[in-house]
C-alpha cells in the first residue's frame, strides 16, 4: 500500500542539533547560514558545514532546507550568488525566502532550486499563494494565524505543498508585518534580529501584564486534523534553542505521526475507512513536551480559533523550569555520539589480482557497491592477517558509514600496504554513500547554475500574465487623470528643484476618518488615500462615503483649494483572509462609481484580486510590500505604477535602490509623517484585557516607561494595528536634496482629530516655502538616518 506521508520538519541551530533531529526521526531539517537568515543570533552554519550537513542528511534519506528568509538590501544582493552557489551544487533541497527580489534572483540563477515561501511573506489566502506559485514557489508556509479550514482551501485551490508550524514559540504579530523591535531598538525582525519587545510588560484597558506574549504552540493532539487538512510538512520551531529541545520534540512528534499512519493503514485493511482514527497522546509524552522550553502555558495556536485571552501568557512570558535530567537523557540518546549507518563488508585479496571490497546495506538486497584497489602482492616476510584486514575495514573516521560485519576472503601469504587498504575502504564508503543518496532520490550532481551577470536586462513581463489590460467592463473602468499616469525614470542627481506649487502637488495623505478627509479636501491635497473602513462608516449626519463624495463632486466648491480637485484612492485592509474577500468586493463596487482613481495595495491577496479589475497604473504598493533591492523592484514593474520606499531603510539605501534600477518605470514615494504601524495582529488587545464589543476604534497600550501606543481595533477584518507612540516626521527631508528621491510625500493620519490634521497639513505645505521646526514636540525620524543592520 502506497501512502504519501506528511513530512516532519525539524530545526537545527547547529551541527549537534542537525544530527540529533535526524536520529530522532525528522524527515527534513531547516537551518540557516551566517547570512540572510531570520535567526541571526542562532549558532548557524558556515557554507562548509551546510555542505557537510547536506551530505550527511542525504545519506540518511533526509532533506535539508536553507533559510534565506530576510529582506535583502541592494548592496547585499550580489553576494547572494557566491553564497548560494556551493550549496546549490552540493544539493540543498530547498530555500525558504521572504524577499520577492530574492525569489526572483534565485529563480534566475539557480533554475532547479526548489523555492519555498516563508511565513514572513504573510500569505493569508489562496490568491497570495497562487501569485507566488506562478513565480516558481513550490511550497508555502502560510501565516501562522490561519485556521485549518483556510489551509485546506489553500491546498485544494493551488495544489501547492503546505508547510505549517506545529510546535514552539509564537509571534504576536503576523510574521513579516512587525516593526516593533526595529523601530524601538533598531533590531529588525525582518533581518532576523528581533529583540522580542512583545515579551515585555504592558498595560491595556487598565490591566497590567503581558498582553502581547503568545503561549507556545503544541499541536500534538491535532496531528490527525492537520494531516487531513492537507498539510504536507509539520514544522517545529526552535533554531535558537538547545539541540536537546529539537531532538526531544522531534522524537515525540515522530512517534505520533507513525501511530496515526499505523492506525489509518489498519482501518483501510480492515474495511473501516471513514471512521474516526484511534489516536490519543499519553500524559507522559505531554509532560515531556511541557518540560522542554515551553512557556508557562501551551496552546494550539490559531488552527481552531481566531484570537482570545486563552492564547496569551498574560501573567508571565517566562519559560517553565526545564527538567535537566530529561535533557541529559535526550542528549545521550540523540545528540551525543556518532550518527552513522552500519554496512556489511566483504574483502577479496588474491595475489596478482586487484583488491576487491563489496559493501552491502543490511535488509536492502539491491543496495551494494563493489570497488577495486591496488594489486595484491605475495608476502615475502609479514603476510596480512584476517584480523588486521578486519581492523582496517572497521575504521570509519567521521563519515556517516561504518563496516560492522566484515567477511575476508584472502589467500595465505598475501600483502597489501595499510595505506592501500585504507584507500580501498574510503573509496568503497564514498561509493556506498552515493548509492544511499541515489536510492533516496537526493542526487543533484547535474544541477548547474547560470553564470552571474549583474548587467542582465531586467524583464518587466511577469509570469502571472500580461502586464496591462483589465477584466472589468469598459463602463466600469476608472478614469485615471493624465497627471497620475506620468512615468518617472528614477532618481537623478541633477534633478532641479520645482516651483512651490508644483511641489505642493506632491503632498498626499492617508486618512481614516471623515473629519480627516474633510480637512484634506479643504486643503487641496492632491491625492488622498481612504481607509477601506470608510466604505462601511457614516458621518454625524448619517451620510456614507459614496454619498459624500458624490455631493462634493457635483456641488459648488467652497474654497479656492478645492478648485484643484483631489484624486481619491482607496486603501485595502492590511490583512485579507478568505472571509474578508467581501470587503475587496465592496471596494470593487465602489470603483464602479467612478469616484476613485486607484488602489493602495497592502498585501498579496489584494493585489491579485485588484489585478483582475484595474490597470497597473491604478495600483500603488504600500511600504509593507518591501521593495529593498533592484530585483524586488523588477518583480513589481509592470504590475504597479508606484511604490513606497521601505521605512526600515535609510536615505542612502533608498538612493541605492533607485540608482540600481534606473530603467524601472515605477514612481517612488515616501511616507514623511504619521504613526508607523508597529504590529498587525490577529489577536485583540481589547479582547485580551477585557472583552470584544465589535466596535472599531482606538485603545491604548502603555509600556513600562509609560509611553502610550495607540491600538486601532479593526472589527471588520478582525485585526489590530499597534501604532508607534510618536509620529514619524521627515520634515527635514522635504527641505533637503533628498526630497528629489521621492516623487511624492505622504502624510498618514491615524489618531489625529480635525484641528491637528489641519495643523499638520499646513505645516508640511509651509515647508515648501520655508524650513521650520514642527509644532509637535515629540516625533521620530525612524530609520531615515540610521537604517537597520
Amino acid at each position: 500500500m502506497n501512502m504519501k506521508k506528511v513530512e516532519l520538519l525539524a530545526p537545527a541551530g547547529n551541527f549537534d542539533a542537525l544530527k540529533g533531529v535526524i536520529k530522532a526521526g525528522a524527515d527534513a531539517v531547516y537551518l540557516g547560514g551566517t547570512l540572510y537568515s531570520a535567526r541571526a543570533f542562532a549558532d548557524n552554519f558556515t557554507q562548509e558545514e551546510i555542505c557537510e550537513g547536506i551530505h550527511l542528511a542525504h545519506v540518511f534519506g533526509r532533506r535539508v532546507y536553507l533559510t534565506v528568509n530576510t529582506l535583502v538590501k541592494e548592496r547585499e544582493l550580489d553576494a547572494l550568488y557566491q553564497y548560494m552557489l556551493p550549496l546549490y551544487e552540493n544539493g540543498i533541497d530547498g530555500v525558504i525566502v521572504q524577499d520577492l527580489g530574492v525569489l526572483r534572483f534565485l529563480r534566475t540563477y539557480f533554475p532547479d532550486l526548489p523555492l519555498h515561501a516563508s511565513t514572513q511573506m504573510t500569505i493569508t489566502g489562496s490568491r497570495g499563494a497562487a501569485l507566488v506559485k506562478a513565480e516558481g514557489i513550490s511550497r508555502v508556509v502560510p501565516a501562522r494565524e490561519l485556521s485549518l479550514e483556510e489551509i485546506k482551501k489553500m491546498k485544494e485551490e493551488t495544489g501547492l505543498e503546505i508547510e505549517a508550524f506545529v510546535h514552539g514559540a509564537m509571534c504576536y504579530c503576523y510574521s513579516g508585518q512587525c516593526l516593533l523591535s526595529s523601530i524601538l531598538g533598531g533590531r529588525s525582525g525582518n533581518r532576523g534580529r528581533c529583540a522580542q519587545p512583545c515579551r515585555l510588560p504592558y498595560e491595556a484597558e487598565g490591566k497590567k501584564g503581558y498582553p502581547l506574549s503568545m503561549r507556545d504552540m503544541c499541536t500534538i493532539e491535532l496531528l490527525p486534523e492537520l494531516i487531513d487538512a492537507g498539510v504536507d510538512s509539520l514544522k517545529i520551531e526552535g533554531r535558537m534553542k538547545k539541540p536537546a529541545f529539537a531532538a526531544g520534540v522531534t522524537a515525540i512528534y515522530r512517534k505520533y505521526i507513525d501511530l496515526y499512519y499505523q492506525n489509518r493503514a489498519y482501518q483501510e485493511l480492515s474495511g473501516c475507512e471513514g471512521t474516526q482514527i484511534a489516536y490519543k497522546v499519553s500524559r507522559e509524552d505531554m509532560d515531556v513536551l511541557k518540560s522542554l522550553y515551553i512557556r508557562s502555558k501551551m496552546g494550539e495556536g490559531y488552527y481552531r480559533r481566531h484570537n482570545g485571552r486563552e492564547m496569551i501568557s498574560f501573567d508571565s512570558p517566562a519559560y517553565c523550569e526545564t527538567d535537566e535530567e530529561l535533557l541529559r537523557e535526550i542528549e545521550n540518546q540523540y545528540v551525543k555520539g556518532e550518527l552513522c549507518k552500519t554496512v556489511k563488508a566483504k574483502v577479496s585479496l588474491s595475489p596478482g589480482k586487484l583488491a576487491r571490497l563489496t559493501l552491502k546495506a543490511p535488509g536492502e538486497a539491491d543496495l551494494q557497491v563493489t570497488v577495486t584497489g591496488d594489486a595484491v602482492q605475495s608476502a615475502c616476510k609479514q603476510p596480512l592477517t584476517i584480523e588486521k584486514v578486519e581492523r582496517q575495514m572497521k575504521k570509519s573516521g567521521k563519515g556517516p558509514l561504518r563496516a560492522g560485519q566484515v567477511e575476508v576472503e584472502m589467500d595465505a601469504f598475501v600483502f597489501l600496504p595499510v595505506g592501500a587498504l585504507n584507500e580501498l575502504r574510503r573509496k568503497a564508503l564514498f561509493a556506498m554513500e552515493d548509492a544511499f543518496i541515489c536510492q533516496y532520490g537526493l542526487a543533484y550532481k547535474e544541477r548547474k547554475a547560470f553564470p552571474f551577470q549583474k548587467s542582465l536586462k531586467q524583464n518587466s513581463v511577469n509570469s502571472i500574465g500580461e502586464t496591462s489590460g483589465s477584466k472589468l467592463p469598459n463602463s466600469l473602468l476608472v478614469a485615471v487623470p493624465q497627471a497620475e499616469l506620468a512615468v518617472c525614470g528614477g532618481y537623478k542627481d541633477d534633478v532641479k528643484d520645482t516651483k512651490t506649487e508644483e511641489r505642493k502637488e506632491k503632498l498626499h495623505a492617508f486618512v481614516r476618518t471623515f473629519r480627516q478627509l474633510e480637512v484634506a479636501l479643504e486643503e487641496g491635497i492632491r491625492r488622498i488615500y481612504l481607509d477601506y473602513s470608510l466604505l462601511e462608516t457614516q458621518d454625524d449626519k448619517g451620510s456614507g462615503l459614496i454619498d459624500k463624495l458624490t455631493v462634493r463632486k457635483n456641488g459648488p466648491c467652497r474654497t479656492e483649494a478645492e478648485n484643484r480637485e483631489s484624486i481619491i484612492y482607496l486603501a485595502t485592509p492590511y490583512i485579507v483572509r478568505e472571509k474578508n474577500i467581501k470587503y475587496l468586493k465592496k471596494i470593487e463596487n465602489a470603483l464602479a462609481s467612478g469616484l476613485f482613481a486607484g488602489i493602495l495595495i497592502r498585501n498579496l491577496e489584494s493585489f491579485l484580486f485588484m489585478r483582475e479589475l484595474l490597470h497597473p497604473k491604478q495600483m500603488v504598493l504600500d511600504a509593507n510590500l518591501y521593495i529593498w533591492n533592484r530585483e524586488a523592484a523588477a518583480f513589481w514593474e509592470g504590475r504597479a505604477e508606484e511604490f513606497y520606499l521601505p521605512v526600515e531603510c535609510n536615505a542612502h539605501e533608498w538612493r541605492e535602490i533607485l540608482e540600481s534600477c534606473p530603467g524601472n518605470s515605477m514612481k517612488a514615494s515616501a511616507i514623511v509623517y504619521g504613526r508607523l504601524p508597529m504590529m498587525v495582529t490577529a489577536n485583540c488587545v481589547k479582547k485580551t484585557a477585557g472583552g470584544c464589543h465589535k466596535n472599531a476604534g482606538i485603545t491604548m497600550l502603555k509600556d513600562r516607561y509609560h509611553k502610550q501606543f495607540p491600538v486601532y481595533t479593526d472589527c471588520l477584518c478582525c485585526y489590530n494595528i499597534i501604532y508607534n507612540s510618536v509620529p514619524l516626521s521627515l520634515h527635514s527631508m522635504l527641505c533637503s536634496k533628498a526630497a528629489n528621491l521621492a516623487d511624492s510625500f505622504r502624510l498618514d493620519f491615524t489618531t489625529e482629530e480635525k484641528q491637528e490634521t489641519l495643523r499638520v497639513i499646513q505645516y508640511f505645505k509651509g515647508l515648501f516655502l520655508k524650513e521650520k521646526e514642527p509644532f509637535y514636540k515629540e516625533y521620530t525620524t525612524g530609520h531615515y538616518k540610521r537604517g537597520v543592520d
